[in-house]
């Protein structure tokens, strides 16, 4: 795979060992597109099971399967879902590239994003004095006309300075994808364990320039070309 970073308001790299089996996910305009999820191993043993999509035109000369060691780069993205009644964000990784490997020396796990504050941050502490900020960015793909809406959460004097910005700031982070999960009481009493994706941040930067923001959002998109 050559990995090529070039200018882009989005991009995500991940390494890690396939943790489901491959499902067709959806159709758009007869080019069809299939779902499956990678655990990535954080150095502290935690892992994180990300999502990834991928065409059918990825995946001319592979067969991906349950077990296999993979590289996917591409696009951290965004996708309304109606879940129960209820609209859901639903975030994954875009599959522009996919190589099989038979080894990994590491774990890769990285996302560069540049997009807009669309939200005012939330600013809190930990009960151990831990400061956190979570912040939505609303990241353009300018070839679609289509805008990716990413929650990022932030840690330590990133938290503080990043608590202090307004809505429509322009902003460029570096990070990772992070899964966690929760547990929510539905209204009958029955306890239902949920998986939140964000990106955990480690640099960040604001640009002077500022947007408007305003939903451009499809919620019915399900395209992801």
């Amino acid at each position: 795979m050559n990995i090529i970073k070039e200018e882009t308001t989005n991009f995500a790299l991940i390494s890690g060992k396939i943790c489901s089996t491959l499902e067709k996910s959806h159709q758009v305009e007869g080019e069809e597109f299939y779902e499956f999820k990678v655990a990535v191993d954080r150095l502290s043993k935690v892992t994180d099971v990300v999502p990834v999509t991928v065409s059918e035109r990825s995946l001319v000369g592979k067969t991906l399967k349950e077990g296999d060691l993979v590289k996917v780069c591409g696009e951290y993205r965004s996708y309304n879902k109606l879940v129960s009644d209820k609209s859901r964000l639903i975030l994954h990784v875009f599959a522009k590239e996919i190589e099989l490997c038979e080894s990994l020396e590491e774990n890769l796990n990285e996302v560069k994003l540049t997009g807009f504050l669309c939200k005012n941050p939330v600013y809190r502490k930990t009960p151990f004095d831990r400061e956190i900020c979570d912040i939505l960015l609303a990241v353009n793909r300018p070839n679609y006309h289509k805008t990716d809406y990413v929650p990022c959460i932030l840690w330590g004097r990133n938290a503080r300075f990043m608590a202090e910005q307004n809505v429509g700031c322009k902003v460029e982070l570096t990070g990772r994808i992070q899964s966690r999960e929760y547990s929510k009481t539905s209204p009958d009493g029955q306890i239902e364990v949920k998986t939140a994706y964000e990106v955990s941040c480690r640099r960040i930067s604001i640009s002077s320039n500022m947007v408007k923001i305003e939903n451009n959002s499809d919620d019915s998109d399900r395209a992801a070309n």
